[in-house]
């Protein structure tokens, strides 16, 4: 179980990462569907220990986005980019093989088929993969790696049970902790707590806090909640349409104006006067 619930936002990274820290950037991106233009020459750079949530409405483009950083979405202009260090030229991640890729980034993704006959920890190892030579068996760095995710994301305790076995929001936080175990720079997280109870929702999103805090990791996270990405995120993303809305601090993007533009609702946005965090409320008919 994890420490706190919601670090601040903003802190920089109290220890060295784990992992390579990698900025992964995509320039003037179009992404299409069909033919169809679904993303409009956006351009979003997640920066090493930083979290940057895009949210929007349902498509606005943002799940489409974050599977072309991650290479599962062809773009048809523009590029991506990664760097891995300041300073260094960038690497157009075309140009990376799979594995090479997989060492660099890695994506939490909404549809996870449930693998049958397997544990909980030989699920985990799956992670490892890009990292493994041949048919080489896991490694002292590969079985710590693994152990660690689990222990992190609160599996450990179900190492040896039966995935088949598991609830769906066990087996979400399963798959989190197998691309945690990838030990990749960058992070990326579809809608992570999608099917998840409160209680997991709230450890999963610290958990996102960590990885930036105390690894200095690069996350881009796609969200529905905005109170959630208010809290998480040092950078809020925000698209309409295929296009960026706005862009920058949680509190300087998500205000009532913008919020009211691009979901069409009439909300009330206040600063909690005991945390300084971010209140979004909608003013319904039943609900002002």
């Amino acid at each position: 179980m994890f420490t706190s619930l919601f670090r601040s936002a903003g802190k920089p990274a109290a220890h060295p990462a784990a992992a390579p820290v990698a900025a992964l950037i995509g320039h003037d991106l179009v992404l299409r569907y069909d033919g169809k233009p679904v993303v409009q020459g956006v351009s979003v750079a997640l920066e090493p220990g930083r979290a940057t949530a895009l949210v929007g409405p349902n498509g606005s483009g943002k799940s489409t986005l974050l599977r072309a950083l991650s290479r599962l979405h062809r773009v048809d202009s523009g590029r991506v980019t990664l760097a891995r260090a300041e300073g260094e030229s960038e690497c157009d991640v075309a140009l990376l093989s799979s594995q090479e890729f997989a060492r660099e980034v890695t994506l939490f993704s909404q549809a996870r088929p449930v693998p049958q006959g397997l544990t909980v920890a030989e699920v985990v190892a799956f992670g490892r993969h890009p990292h493994r030579r041949g048919f080489a068996g896991p490694s002292a760095r590969d079985r710590s790696a693994v152990d660690r995710a689990m222990r992190v994301t609160g599996v450990r305790d179900m190492a040896g049970r039966q995935v088949g076995e598991l609830s769906g929001g066990e087996m979400q936080r399963v798959w989190l902790a197998a691309c945690l175990a990838q030990d990749t720079g960058v992070v990326l997280l579809d809608e992570p707590t999608n099917h998840l109870d409160l209680r997991y929702q709230f450890e999963t999103l610290d958990l996102v806090r960590d990885l930036v805090e105390e690894h200095g990791l690069a996350v881009g996270i796609v969200l529905h909640d905005l109170d959630q990405a208010s809290r998480i995120a040092d950078t809020v993303v925000l698209m309409r349409s295929g296009l960026v809305y706005a862009a920058g601090a949680p509190a300087d993007v998500l205000t009532a104006e913008n919020i009211g533009e691009v979901y069409d609702i009439r909300v009330e946005v206040n600063a909690d006067p005991r945390t300084g965090r971010l209140r979004i409320d909608p003013l319904g008919r039943h609900l002002s």
